[in-house]
């Protein structure tokens, strides 16, 4: 995604991460993997479980991307990390 950013910026979304560390681990973690985007701190997995994106055993999030509207409609839910054309083809 981070390499796809700009693109994403041009259908004005503006992706962030959700990951279950503590926010205080964030800064390191986001710099280590150049993340020019913002991370949210889950670690009870609430907003995961919200968006289907937890793995079966119910204890980790399993990498997705979700769409939302600014109205809180989802317009995309996939598993995975599809390619930005996929993704962005329900913006368009």
């Amino acid at each position: 995604m981070r390499d796809d950013l700009p693109q994403y910026h041009r259908h004005r979304v503006r992706p962030f991460g959700v990951n279950p560390a503590p926010a205080e681990s964030h800064a390191g973690y986001a710099a280590r993997l150049r993340l020019p985007f913002p991370l949210l701190s889950d670690p009870g997995l609430r907003i995961a479980t919200a968006y289907g994106a937890v793995r079966p055993d119910g204890a980790s999030i399993a990498r997705s991307v979700v769409l939302i509207e600014q109205d809180g409609i989802v317009v995309y839910s996939q598993a995975g990390a599809p390619g930005v054309d996929i993704v962005l083809e329900s913006v368009r």
